[in-house]
């Protein structure tokens, strides 16, 4: 039996039921993540934003103002900020220096190229000068298999960013400056055990290229996306499902991020996880579905929205946008 014929007969909610986690609920917010625009330099295979140089999606000011005023309601206690390249975004200098004034925690995405073009120079000193956590997408330490995934070229600029990024303290230890490479398997597979991949990412970058870094998130490719795109057109949609299905985790799936994450869209609208997003599939069962409705209390306690996608996360030792979540 295939994973489509599986999953009608056994949806993500069944899986839930066996689990006792059925209707799965949030469980506090501490964490808004926040997609400032679809714009981006690269267009990777494996992107599930489907982020690429030709798209038009950018938050607007005002809609940040709103994510402000979120942010000092809740009290959250970390803001992650995404894109595309969230740095593309014309506001995003002043959104960046707007959360580090409020004093909550602000990550950063970034895919490091974006560091290397003209008119972005700057954005490692803004990082460094308001200890902003940075997060680099990095599928691989060797050169073939990271542009076999995101284009020729990729992997030289990314080396040079890390190391810019060094020379500024960041992955140095004792200058409390945080930056963690995010690793993607480069096909329909699950990916190893995050400790190991880590071990080998430190060895490898620090003999090869003398780059440091702090950690290392391996992270589910989901079915969303370019990467579903990938999947149809290489007929392993069927495999790569079956196989998330079979590999579903209890643990994992107690542990998901959308029970203590909140995710805005470029235009404000609010969804359970960054991949609901992608699938537009808004905050439902009666909380609020866009962030000029905010009410924290609605939120905190909602129910969140599932599909077959959300065996993603929940296959094996989990994933979340920090990496594994069950050990």
């Amino acid at each position: 039996m295939n994973a489509v014929e599986r999953l009608e007969l056994r949806g993500f909610d069944e899986a839930l039921k066996t689990s006792r986690l059925y209707p799965l609920t949030a469980q506090g917010i501490t964490t808004l993540q926040v997609n400032v625009g679809r714009l981006c330099n690269q267009s990777c295979r494996h992107c599930h934003v489907d982020a690429g140089p030709e798209r038009v999606e950018v938050m607007k000011r005002d809609t940040m103002e709103s994510c402000l005023n979120a942010v000092k309601e809740a009290g959250f206690i970390t803001v992650d900020v995404t894109g595309g390249a969230p740095e593309m975004n014309p506001d995003y200098r002043w959104f960046i220096g707007r959360l580090t004034n409020l004093g909550c925690h602000v990550k950063t995405r970034t895919n490091l190229t974006i560091l290397l073009e003209r008119g972005y120079e700057d954005i490692p000193d803004l990082w460094a000068q308001r200890s902003v956590e940075v997060v680099c997408s990095l599928p691989y330490y060797l050169e073939r298999m990271t542009d076999r995934q995101r284009g020729n070229g990729v992997f030289s600029g990314s080396i040079k960013a890390l190391r810019a990024l060094n020379r500024r303290g960041y992955g140095v230890e004792g200058t409390g400056l945080v930056v963690n490479l995010v690793y993607n398997p480069a096909g329909a597979f699950l990916p190893p055990s995050q400790k190991g991949i880590e071990a080998d990412f430190k060895r490898e970058l620090k003999d090869r290229y003398g780059v440091s870094f702090s950690n290392l998130y391996s992270i589910t490719n989901m079915p969303v996306g370019r990467f579903l795109k990938f999947l149809n057109s290489s007929g392993n949609l069927a495999f790569y499902m079956d196989r998330l299905v079979s590999s579903y985790n209890a643990q994992a799936a107690e542990s998901v991020m959308c029970r203590n994450t909140l995710s805005v869209g470029w235009d404000g609208s609010l969804y359970d996880c960054d991949f609901n997003q992608m699938l537009g599939l808004k905050c439902g069962w009666g909380a609020p579905d866009n962030i000029e409705d905010f009410d924290i209390k609605k939120l905190n306690t909602r129910r969140v929205v599932t599909g077959p996608h959300c065996y993603g996360c929940t296959a094996g030792a989990g994933s979340s946008c920090t990496g594994e979540v069950a050990n």
